[in-house]
């Protein structure tokens, strides 16, 4: 079944973009362009490709332009999500130079970042598309910038593990041990918990899985284990809730992981190891 496209809010993409163009700005403006550039001047520029990847952060190269100067005319030729090669154009954008300077960092900051998680993540996903894993992302992003980064996994074509610590109970092995042990942790949050929080359990052995299944939480994540106990742990499950594999995922490891029999595999590496994608901007001399 095809899904619709994911999205970000625009309050979301404007406070973002105004906070980053008043860091960029400072106190007294671009004084390179006021030094150099007429107020008068126009200019066209081009945003392009200068390695293969995955377009993400169109919509945020735009505002930070439009913020900046409402006047300017931003012309999208790709859309975020869109596979590109070196040499691809993905915007075109003119009018005031100055305006066009000055929010040519942020806008370049934003893009190549989240083009660089949604590049990353799609190369995972390509290692293991024929199997039934998802790759998902963790907590583990750049401070502030949390649901851009699982916006771009989702660009990239992964799928995003929660957000936070509200929106889901993940019990993981330090709430285990002070908690008392396996069992009772998830007997306690299955008390505490509404009924649309899902608990899932991190566990690192089969002993623990099997404790686990008897008292009954949503999902279980396998951590840290071995390719041949990954296999028994998803046949101990046997269907009954989804299965996560965590922990030693790496593009060399991952098709492996994902062949024995996982639902999900959640790594931190599409986020917190993605470098940039190579962006550029480039003026137009007509």
């Amino acid at each position: 079944m095809s899904t619709f496209p994911a999205e970000l809010p625009d309050t979301m993409i404007k406070d973002a973009v105004r906070a980053a163009l008043q860091e960029d700005l400072g106190r007294a403006g671009d004084l390179t362009s006021q030094a150099t550039i007429s107020p008068e001047a126009k200019a066209t520029a081009v945003l392009d490709c200068r390695e293969e990847g995955v377009v993400c952060g169109v919509e945020l190269a735009r505002a930070a332009f439009q913020a900046l100067d409402p006047g300017l005319k931003f012309k999208a030729l790709h859309h975020d999500g869109d596979a590109v090669t070196p040499g691809t154009d993905i915007a075109r954008i003119s009018g005031n130079a100055r305006s066009l300077l000055g929010a040519e960092r942020v806008a370049l900051n934003f893009i190549c970042h989240l083009s660089g998680i949604a590049t990353r993540t799609a190369r995972f996903v390509e290692r293991v598309a024929h199997t039934k894993a998802a790759i998902c992302c963790t907590r583990k992003t750049t401070p502030g910038l949390r649901s851009f980064e699982k916006y771009a996994v989702r660009c990239g074509g992964g799928s995003n593990h929660r957000y936070g610590l509200d929106d889901a109970i993940l019990i993981k092995d330090n709430h285990i041990a002070v908690a008392g042990g396996v069992a009772q942790a998830i007997r306690s949050a299955r008390a505490f918990a509404g009924h649309l929080v899902k608990i899932e359990v991190e566990v690192d052995t089969l002993e623990q899985l099997r404790t686990a299944l008897d008292a009954g939480p949503d999902v279980v994540m396998l951590d840290n284990m071995s390719l041949d106990d990954l296999r028994e742990g998803v046949a101990l499950v046997a269907g009954r809730i989804p299965v996560e594999a965590s922990g030693n995922v790496s593009l060399g490891t991952v098709k492996d992981i994902a062949e024995t029999g996982v639902d999900m595999i959640s790594t931190s590496k599409i986020t917190m190891s993605a470098g940039t994608l190579d962006l550029g901007l480039d003026m137009v001399i007509e």
